[in-house]
């Protein structure tokens, strides 16, 4: 019988380098391999990169404001409806999709503006879901206005620092893992009062924000919505058998199932084992009676956004104004607080992203990095990237709808906030063109047409009945003046490039 030998000299003379040699050993002997993969890995992003600019220039996208009617007493679940809607746009992209067309999942840009305080609800969407957008809107806003504009931020300079304008911006960023919800805009209503108001708003901190802002600032809100499918759910799952107790089962590898498999064999012909119980004992999962009040409504909120509809998300917030009237403590301030409004401390909620995204840094080269980083948020941010930056969340329909919805006017007064001017409606189809008119002809006026006589005779007919009050539920109809074509041009008092 050969005796197998196995020499360990050389690992005992590596372990007993100092730890300088010790490194510069192993670069030498396996460092290329970790070159070689970070090298590749890298070659491949900026391929990826290209290939996604390249395709994505062959796209338009179109810039949407949102005008709806004043008097709006609709709360956020009809905005939370038409999120629903928007999972329509989801698709699937294959490999050679990816890797040979540069084809990824188009995203949407759902904004709030303040412009000198005057507020915009823009959403600016890919061109081919142009008819998507504005089918969910009108669903459930019959009465809103669309108009498309150019790009607002274009007005402002495009590259920092600059002599008349400064900018400051950042992203928002969950503070614990996704899966747990921030608070919705459910635990924003009451029952007392009347029922116009019961429904505290919480967008009324950032309306009243946004409208008191002077000559020469601007506030731009944005959140990028990425359609995505349902594999978050997963992680959603093993959170809840975290929170109850239950671990795991680990995939077992080939060689793991080549052992049990020899060991099934060996156990059949010989009991080679049978003395020893070798089996482990599972940990008995924690029942709803085990948790404590905490878990159980972590539980429950956990359970109850997997019930729901989910996109990608990212935040992110650009103030510029001009270097005389540049209120950060007012503005930036006021926006964190906007959102802190949103925080249930035991689940989840919204802070800035302090370290890689906001223009502020401390210690070494600050006014490099600082620049550095006002020149990416802002690039980020008028390009509508939804991969510069931090890596997307994943927010249900309840809490995008929380964050960006039409302020409803029985809890906030903000009097700069642009509506609709009034109900609109669409021509009928089967009226004539201008072009298809024709003159009429004379005789339809003159008192020899039979038409006339005869209208003539039913309007005495209708006035001896109501003289008589034999018709006493007759009125007079009265032509719907303030019934107008949808407008296709921009407000007038909105500012265009």
């Amino acid at each position: 019988m050969n005796n197998i030998v196995i020499y360990t000299d050389g690992i005992e003379r590596f372990l007993n380098l100092p730890p300088e040699q010790m490194f510069w050993t192993f670069m030498a002997n396996f460092g290329w391999i970790i070159i070689g993969i970070i090298f590749i890995k890298g070659v491949l992003e900026l391929y990826l990169f290209w290939l996604r600019d390249k395709w994505s220039k062959t796209h338009k996208n179109i810039i949407l404001a949102i005008d709806i009617p004043k008097g709006n007493e609709q709360t956020p679940k009809a905005v939370e409806n038409m999120f629903t809607y928007l999972g329509g746009a989801h698709g699937s992209v294959n490999f050679f999709e990816k890797w040979f067309e540069g084809k990824y999942q188009k995203s949407f840009s759902y904004e709030i503006v303040s412009l000198e305080g005057y507020t915009q609800f823009i959403i600016r969407t890919p061109a081919e879901f142009r008819n998507l957008i504005e089918s969910s809107l009108y669903s459930q806003y019959p009465d809103a206005e669309i108009t498309e504009i150019d790009d607002y931020t274009e007005i402002v300079p495009q590259s920092y620092p600059d002599e008349e304008y400064d900018v400051w911006g950042s992203e928002f960023t969950q503070s614990n893992p996704w899966m747990y919800p921030i608070k919705c805009y459910e635990e924003f209503e009451h029952k007392m009062g009347p029922l116009e108001t019961q429904f505290k708003d919480p967008m009324a901190t950032l309306m009243d924000l946004c409208g008191s802002l002077r000559q020469g600032e601007q506030l731009w809100l944005q959140f990028i919505i990425i359609p995505i499918g349902f594999d978050w759910l997963k992680d959603a799952e093993k959170e809840i058998d975290n929170i109850l107790g239950k671990k795991p089962k680990a995939k077992k590898g080939l060689f793991m199932r080549l052992v049990e498999l020899m060991g099934e064999l060996s156990e059949s012909i010989y009991k080679i084992w049978g003395d020893i119980d070798n089996k482990e004992k599972e940990a008995k999962a924690k029942t709803i009676m085990d948790l404590t009040p905490k878990e159980q409504k972590r539980l429950e909120a956990i359970s109850k956004k997997a019930s729901k509809l989910a996109f990608g998300i990212k935040i992110r917030a650009v103030y510029v104004a001009k270097k005389e009237v540049m209120n950060k403590a007012k503005v930036v301030n006021g926006l964190v607080g906007f959102m802190k409004q949103f925080a249930a401390l035991d689940l989840n909620n919204l802070r800035p992203d302090v370290k890689r995204t906001m223009t502020k840094a401390v210690y070494f080269w600050t006014e490099s990095r600082v620049k550095r980083k006002k020149n990416n948020i802002f690039k980020a941010y008028i390009n509508r990237s939804d991969s510069q930056g931090l890596d997307p969340g994943i927010m249900s329909i309840e809490e995008l709808a929380t964050l960006w919805h039409f302020p409803t006017e029985g809890s906030v007064k903000a009097s700069l906030v642009q509506t609709a001017k009034g109900r609109k409606a669409d021509a009928p189809s089967s009226l004539p063109l201008a072009s298809e008119l024709r003159e009429a002809p004379e005789s339809l006026f003159n008192d020899n047409n039979e038409f006339y006589f005869k209208e003539k005779e039913n309007k005495v007919e209708r006035e001896k009945m109501r003289e008589s009050n034999d018709e006493p539920f007759f009125t007079e109809t009265k032509p719907q003046d303030d019934i107008t074509h949808r407008s296709s041009a921009p407000p007038t008092n909105l500012p265009l490039a």
